[in-house]
């Protein structure tokens, strides 16, 4: 294992699957020449040549439905959003073209391509520049939702989203492309679909994704452990599909669930978990399930009021022990 940064384990992700087909090819505003808007396609311009790491206009429908073409094509292309916050300008191209080709065509056209970059709040970026749209195309059929939480998941779930015959939604945390983590020299793949199961433990089960578990899982579950508390953690990894399988035996051995993620709480990944495990696993809950999300409104700028909204370690704790009917 080697230690590396995981901006540069997607760019690992993408160069090796690129040198092995060269259908592949990446696209967006600011990957060629300024070597991507976080660095992440750093040095790929020279490898590959102008014809397969391609600046594009500010126009993400535009370069969004030229991708989607080009997938329908046979080739296999990977979007770059600065942010998906802008991707609701390509939302149509994603939601009514990429995603629908496959049934529309009656299995005539796949679509083979990746939409990819980061998502969350990252600071005082704005309301316009903070959210959380995994639930949104996570709701969508036809498509394929991935949301690593580290280097070596964001390398070994990129590679096998590029091959996937299906359009992926990865998003990654902007905060996280200067995390370090270990990453396998030899090559690698992760399954789409497959939970993580981070922690084992007896007393509850707490279910995330993303950069909820290094920012607030995590440092929750030491803090739960110095008290006594023996959490199991999960890290979703894919929001579609959801490993349910892995949700529910957890629960069956701990008898309790808490939720963390970064979104609203309105039709959330934690609002579909929680009827998911009532609906098959209700016998064996002791506790009502309790989710923590983002508060329901718009991200404010103040960082006071950020700290606010946002799931916390405290906000964790707090609910950990509310379903163990700890006193508080």
């Amino acid at each position: 294992m080697r230690e590396i940064q995981f901006r540069e384990a997607l760019r690992e992700a993408m160069s090796e699957e690129m040198r092995k087909d060269d259908r592949i090819f990446l696209l967006g505003e600011e990957v060629a020449e300024y070597n991507g808007a976080y660095k992440v396609s750093q040095g790929m311009l020279d490898e590959f040549g102008e014809k397969r790491i391609i600046d594009t206009p500010i126009s993400e429908m535009g370069f969004a439905g030229i991708a989607t073409g080009a997938a329908t094509a046979g080739l296999m292309p990977i979007v770059e959003f600065m942010t998906f916050n802008f991707s609701l300008v390509a939302i149509d191209q994603i939601i009514n073209g990429a995603a629908k080709i496959l049934s529309m065509s009656g299995g005539q056209f796949s679509c083979p391509m990746v939409f990819r970059g980061p998502t969350g709040n990252a600071g005082q970026l704005g309301a316009q520049h903070s959210q959380n749209f995994e639930n949104w195309y996570a709701n969508t059929p036809g498509l394929k939702v991935v949301i690593p939480a580290n280097p070596y998941d964001a390398k070994g779930l990129l590679k096998q989203a590029i091959i996937d015959p299906n359009p992926i939604i990865f998003m990654e945390s902007e905060v996280m492309y200067g995390d370090k983590g270990g990453v396998p020299e030899e090559e690698y793949y992760l399954e789409i679909g497959k939970a993580n199961t981070v922690k084992e433990g007896s007393d509850v089960t707490i279910v995330t994704f993303g950069k909820m578990l290094s920012r607030v899982v995590n440092p929750a579950v030491e803090e739960l452990t110095k008290e006594g508390v023996n959490a199991e953690v999960i890290d979703l990894r894919t929001v579609r599909p959801i490993d349910y399988a892995a949700i529910i035996n957890s629960v069956k051995k701990t008898n309790r669930l808490v939720i963390v993620e970064e979104a609203w709480p309105l039709a959330s990944i934690s609002s579909e978990i929680a009827f998911n495990v009532q609906r098959n696993a209700f016998d064996y809950l002791d506790a009502p399930v309790l989710r923590i999300t983002c508060a329901d409104t718009p991200l404010p700028y103040a960082p006071t009021l950020i700290a606010a909204s946002l799931p916390n370690v405290e906000r964790v704790v707090k609910a950990v022990k509310e379903v163990m009917y700890v006193a508080k």
